[in-house]
């Protein structure tokens, strides 16, 4: 029985920093499974977190030249961590750091070159795993519905709760996924007028009352009417929600509370519409599983029908590396590790780069 040993990387659109996560990862009687050994948060000064946050602004040369830099610093941080802890790594499964995502356009990029981390990991590295789909029509997004599926099937739904909120869940056989909207964006940005990176357990936002106005400005969003598959990225935010908030007069408190009401609205709408059955399973991942007053805001909006699954924190903090990881194995293995059933893609793709280090 062949054991993988990989490294998974993960930095999401919430730029709370980069997650590192040793994984052993092996498919016994067709079925795939895994440990999570070790693991590592490496949180962004200011200077990189303000980088990346303004990095859909850059000209073109001056976002492959941070695609070259943040692709050395992962291997740096990769290495650390594979020294700090005398791993040994078989690969490298890097996400990267989403700066450009408009599949309208048939756009998606994230920045962290797969050969620059290489060459300073000095392993091999698996990245760019969004560009494939888009090349065969689809979204590039979401990706982690095929984590969903082969590790943790036996919840009718899986929510993440990063930077944007995605869910996942089987229909007829077939993995439905796309993003719902809003999670910990709105509410970073929220905390960061205050100079804080988030509302930890959600204190500010339970202070708060809603805030009528913005609450509809919000719900009346177009993209919440669009069919799936859909996925939205930070030029939405941008766009969209970015001059709701800067329009809205009123206390931090209240900003917070209000968009916690609205992101689980939006996500119980989402659920009660697809759910089949008497009794279901959420399970909720991410950031926003640690928010203690926006999970008991989401299973008061889902009602008894709904049981709100919380996990061990490893699995809250790095779902997403985890399957990254997995979908480096399921590449090298040459199997399907995007689902055209999430994407909207021609067909299920084998998809990400390798590169060997030099």
């Amino acid at each position: 029985m062949k054991v993988y040993k990989i490294i998974g990387l993960m930095s999401g659109t919430s730029l709370d920093g980069l997650d590192l996560a040793y994984c052993h990862i092996w498919e016994k009687n067709g079925t795939w499974e895994f440990d999570i050994n070790i693991t590592k948060s490496v949180s962004y000064d200011t200077q990189m977190l303000n980088t990346l946050k303004d990095a859909i602004g850059l000209s073109a040369e001056k976002l492959i030249e941070l695609h070259n830099t943040y692709g050395t610093w992962l291997g740096e941080q990769a290495l650390l961590f594979i020294e700090e802890n005398k791993l040994d790594v078989h690969y490298i499964a890097s996400h990267g750091h989403t700066t450009h995502h408009r599949p309208e356009m048939g756009l998606t990029f994230q920045v962290g070159s797969g050969q620059h981390l290489a060459n300073t990991s000095g392993h091999k590295v698996i990245c760019d795993f969004r560009t494939n789909d888009l090349a065969l029509g689809g979204q590039g997004a979401p990706l982690v519905p095929i984590g969903d599926r082969i590790f943790f099937n036996e919840y009718n739904f899986c929510l993440n709760l990063g930077g944007i909120s995605n869910i996942s869940f089987d229909v007829k056989g077939k993995r439905i996924a796309y993003d719902i909207g809003l999670a910990n964006m709105i509410l970073n940005y929220i905390t960061r007028k205050v100079n804080l990176e988030y509302d930890e357990d959600g204190k500010l936002a339970r202070k708060g009352t809603i805030n009528k106005k913005m609450l509809k400005r919000l719900n009346d969003l177009q993209y919440y009417l669009l069919p799936h598959p859909k996925s939205i990225g930070y030029e939405w935010f941008l766009d969209e929600v970015v001059p709701i908030v800067e329009e809205t007069e009123d206390s931090i408190e209240n900003l917070l509370h209000t968009s916690i009401h609205h992101i689980c609205n939006k996500i119980a709408q989402q659920i009660k519409l697809n759910t089949i059955g008497k009794k279901q399973s959420l399970l909720v991942t991410g950031g926003g599983a640690l928010n203690t007053y926006f999970i008991e805001t989401l299973q008061q909006k889902l009602g008894e029908a709904t049981n709100v699954m919380i996990p061990e924190k490893i699995i809250i903090e790095f779902k997403e590396a985890l399957v990254f990881a997995l979908m480096g194995v399921l590449r090298v293995e040459q199997q399907t590790n995007v689902l055209s059933s999430v994407t909207g893609a021609k067909k299920d793709s084998s998809s990400g780069v390798v590169y060997l280090p030099n």
